[in-house]
């Protein structure tokens, strides 16, 4: 099988029911389709056409094979031809130049030993005694025999040697586990062990239907409650979206695709007739899966949870497709529900209404900013505003750019004209940190005026211009620290994990300007006292992986933790009070006579901060600058 990315491009999008049944009489048979074998002349419906695997087969000849091989035995095509006539019908441009067979593809014995892997678990759920605490979980959630061989759910048991042995027996050494992700080794010296264990197992395909990993839920009290397999060559989390090999071609037939947070949701919607849903495996989109997402439709309609996590994902989500040129529209189910339980009680005509009900991401974020009452102080609007930029920003579509704008003018009383010129820059630490602020739900609506937000608008000078200046040197000095202090705390909690919650009463995570020390920062505040490598690392994503192995590798070389620590934090703090500074700078374009009294009295207090902070902080950046140059730019 062709590794071209144009040829798995191509049959990723290719409809083999349709184009097959140009060719045979076929008729659905459960998830697949049967016809009478167009190459060995028979009349018995013995050919078989799946359309997620997208791959046929003739159990009476044993002809099989994918839509190109198809072309090429029925039409007697070449292979260029039939990948030319395919990508003709799919709308996809292959290069002039002649696209050849490569031979095998060397990621082929990782798709079998998942797809072996995933027929061992299926039968330990369904024929050994320890699938049982397995089996009642999924009757709790009414999903039938039928229902989870469809989606060829498994289970793990919880000793060690079985499976392994089990994939000796397969032909599967373990090296070749290892490197799946499927069995795991502490150290050189350890046991290799299964990576899930005591889990109930839910396959995961890619887009051509081929096993590429797994998801474990924990059945017991394990940590973390979903473990996906690690990265390997056959499978990147942030490419891949749950799901998609089934319902591509009804996405594309309908128009339309539902976003949700996790494989049962998913399931769900599957089981009750809703084929066009796709879950990524972590919370909020990548970029690459919003990208395979526009291949298929840019109608979206986000399906998250309501709490809070589940409003973050929202928004970053709908800022990436956004991004895409996507349409995206949030459905926001009643409280207390997600997709799972509503549609579970529902049904699917249930979910159509809340459909008809879904609004525009960007209003849906202006329906919670006006709840918490945001635009009703001088304060709130300039912060509000600062959450809805990014949003606007993110928006590819020039007209609905300038309906957005159009919208946020209408809120705040700001000038159109002066909306768009702050939506042309870039502030520092967006789009992500931007997004961390503006889609907590909770504070939004409660109307929590703390932010992390760090931005940088170049808006009109304070009246004491060379104050100013002096600040905009302070500041870059603190921008150039600032990134050696966010490491080095990093460091601090690795090497001692107790560390970390004093740390966090300090320092706010949202306010870390690099995306990978935050996103570490945040997993060790969920892991507490479950701290190990292993776990962090399952709750990262693979370029903080990358990040998490430098900084282990380093060791502990900090000579005075404590003092490293404590010049961090206030290289961070100096840094927070001189953005904040800058905000009110800002706001004074939008103030009232009254107001602008209030901020200046506020600026007046700050000064005094930076005075008690100035000195120690100075030295701390000295200090941290000792340790660590800082990073260019």
């Amino acid at each position: 099988m062709s590794s071209d990315p144009v040829v798995e491009r191509v049959r990723e999008a290719a409809d083999i029911v349709q184009i097959i049944g140009e060719h045979v009489k076929l008729k659905r048979a459960g998830s697949n389709f049967r016809g009478p074998c167009p190459f060995h002349g028979g009349k018995n419906p013995n050919f078989s056409v799946s359309p997620k695997r997208g791959q046929y087969h003739c159990f009476k000849c044993g002809e099989s094979g994918d839509v190109f091989a198809f072309l090429q035995k029925q039409l007697g095509m070449s292979f260029p031809d039939a990948l030319r006539s395919v990508a003709a019908t799919v709308g996809i441009e292959v290069p002039q130049q002649r696209v050849e067979r490569s031979g095998p593809d060397p990621r082929d014995p990782f798709w079998e030993m998942n797809a072996v892997a995933a027929d061992y678990f299926t039968r330990e759920l369904w024929d050994a005694d320890r699938g049982s605490q397995a089996r009642t979980y999924l009757q709790g959630r009414s999903i039938s025999r039928a229902d989870a061989d469809r989606f060829e759910l498994g289970f793990a048991p919880d000793d060690i040697g079985t499976f392994r042995t089990h994939m000796a027996t397969m032909g599967f050494d373990v090296d070749r586990l290892i490197e799946g992700g499927l069995l795991v080794r502490r150290d050189e010296n350890s046991e290799p062990r299964p990576r899930f264990r005591n889990r109930l197992m839910f396959p995961i395909l890619d887009a051509s239907g081929r096993h590429v990993a797994f998801g474990g839920r924990a059945l017991g009290d394990a940590e973390p409650k979903y473990l996906n397999s690690p990265e390997t060559p056959v499978f990147s989390k942030s490419k891949t979206l749950y799901a998609l090999g089934w319902c591509k071609n009804d996405i594309r037939k309908v128009d339309r695709v539902f976003v949700v947070e996790g494989y049962m949701d998913a399931i769900r919607l599957m089981i009750a007739g809703v084929n066009t849903v796709v879950a990524p495996l972590g919370t909020a989109l990548t970029e690459q899966q919003a990208g395979m997402m526009v291949r298929y439709t840019k109608n979206v309609f986000l399906l998250y949870d309501s709490d809070q996590a589940g409003l973050k994902a929202t928004f970053r989500s709908g800022d990436e497709l956004l991004r895409h040129g996507c349409a995206v529209r949030v459905i926001t189910l009643p409280n207390g529900e997600d997709p799972d339980t509503f549609v579970r009680a529902n049904g699917a005509t249930a979910l159509e209404q809340q459909v008809s009900q879904s609004i525009d991401i960007f209003e849906r974020k202006i329906q919670l900013l006006e709840r918490g009452g945001w635009f009703a102080e001088l304060q709130k609007k300039r912060r509000a505003l600062d959450r809805l930029l990014p949003t606007i920003r993110a928006t590819s579509d020039p007209l609905l750019r300038e309906l957005y704008i159009g919208r946020a003018a209408e809120k705040t009383g700001i000038a159109k004209g002066a909306l768009i010129r702050e939506a042309s820059l870039t502030p520092r630490g967006e789009p992500r940190n931007a997004l961390h602020a503006d889609s907590s739900g909770e504070s939004v609506e409660s109307g929590d005026s703390s932010s992390g937000d760090n931005f940088e608008t170049g808006s009109a000078p304070p009246p004491d211009d060379m104050q100013h200046v002096r600040r905009g040197d302070r500041r870059r000095n603190y921008d150039r620290g600032a990134i050696a202090a966010e490491r080095e705390l990093v460091r601090a909690m690795l090497n001692d994990p107790s560390r970390t919650p004093g740390i966090a009463e300090k320092v706010d995570p949202d306010t870390f300007t690099d995306e990978n020390y935050r996103a570490i920062f945040y997993a060790m505040m969920d892991l507490e006292n479950d701290f190990t490598v292993e776990r962090l690392a399952d709750r990262l994503e693979p370029d903080d992986v990358a990040v998490l192995n430098e900084l282990l590798e380093e060791g502990e070389a900090q000579i005075d933790p404590d003092k490293t620590v404590s010049a961090s934090i206030a290289v961070l703090l100096m840094r927070d009070i001189d953005a904040r500074l800058a905000e009110i700078d800002r706001m004074m374009n939008l103030a009232t006579a009254p107001e602008q009294d209030e901020l200046t009295k506020e600026k007046l207090r700050l000064h005094k901060q930076v005075e008690l902070l100035g000195q120690p902080a100075g030295k701390s950046f000295k200090f941290l600058k000792r340790r660590q140059p800082a990073p260019t730019e």
